[in-house]
C-alpha cells in the first residue's frame, strides 16, 4: 500500500504582531491509499491547521507536504485550488449546500468547475446520489431534506469528482445520535467498498471508533498515533 500523504517535520508558525505562535511543530506521519483515519485534540491542539493544510487551504512554514506523490508546499495560489479541486472531497459540520439548488445541481458543482460536459454532470451526479443512497431525491432542495439526507447530499458532492481523499471536518457536528451512525456507516461502507481514503476530525471517541487508525494532536505534535480494530458496520 503506497502513502497519499506524506508529510516530514510539518510546521506552521503565525505572527500575530511580534508574538510568534506555533500552531504545529514538526509534524512527521503518512497516511497510506484506503485508510480511514480519525484526527482528535483539544481546541489549539494544532488539528485544525493540520487539516487546513492537508486540504491545501493553507500552507506550512516548514517542512514538506506531498499528497499524491506531489509537492504541495510550495504551489502557487491557482495551483493549490487545482488540487483541491481534482483531488480532495469535503464534507462540513454545516453541510455547505445551495439552498436554493437542487440535491443534483449541488452535487454537479465541483463537476462545473471542472470543466466536466453538461450530460456527464448528470451522469456522475446521479451515480454519486445513488451511492450514498439518494436515488430519487435529486430533485429535492435541502430544505425538503433531513439533515442526515443533507450530509449525503454533502458526501455526494465530496465523491462526485473521484477525489484521492475525503477530509470531513466534524461531519456529524449537527446531527442526532442515530443519524450520526448512519453517517458514519455510509463513510465506513464507501471506504470498505471503494477504498475511498478518508480523513475526518471529531472530538467524539465514539465517532472515532468507526475509523481504523486515530491521531491525536496536542501542543501542536502528535500524542497518539494508533491503529483501531476494524471498524464495525453493524455499529
Amino acid at each position: 500500500m503506497s502513502s497519499l500523504i506524506k508529510v516530514t517535520d510539518l510546521c506552521k508558525t503565525y505572527q500575530v504582531g511580534e508574538i510568534a505562535i506555533q500552531a504545529l511543530g514538526g509534524v512527521t506521519l503518512a497516511i497510506d491509499t484506503g485508510e480511514f483515519v480519525s484526527i482528535m485534540g483539544s481546541s489549539g491542539s494544532g488539528k485544525s491547521t493540520f487539516m487546513n493544510i492537508l486540504g491545501c487551504l493553507d500552507v506550512p512554514t516548514g517542512g514538506s507536504y506531498f499528497l499524491d506523490g506531489e509537492s504541495i508546499e510550495t504551489l502557487s495560489r491557482d495551483e493549490l485550488a487545482r488540487i483541491r479541486n481534482q483531488k480532495i472531497g469535503f464534507v462540513f459540520q454545516g453541510f455547505n449546500l445551495l439552498a436554493r439548488t437542487s440535491a443534483l445541481e449541488n452535487v454537479e458543482l465541483p463537476l462545473i468547475y471542472s470543466a466536466v460536459p453538461a450530460r456527464d454532470r448528470r451522469r456522475m451526479a446521479l451515480e454519486a446520489l445513488q451511492a450514498v443512497g439518494l436515488e430519487g431525491r435529486g430533485d429535492h432542495h435541502p430544505n425538503q431534506l433531513s439533515g442526515g439526507q443533507q450530509q449525503r447530499v454533502a458526501v455526494a458532492r465530496a465523491l462526485v469528482n473521484r477525489p484521492a481523499i475525503i477530509l470531513a471536518d466534524e461531519p456529524t457536528g449537527n446531527l442526532d445520535t442515530r443519524t450520526s451512525v448512519e453517517i458514519m456507516q455510509l463513510l465506513n461502507g464507501l471506504n470498505a467498498a471503494q477504498k475511498i481514503t478518508i480523513v475526518l476530525v471529531t472530538h467524539e471517541q465514539d465517532i472515532a471508533a468507526f475509523t481504523r487508525r486515530k491521531i491525536v494532536f496536542t501542543d501542536g505534535q502528535v500524542l497518539e498515533d494508533q491503529l483501531l480494530n476494524a471498524a464495525r458496520e453493524d455499529q
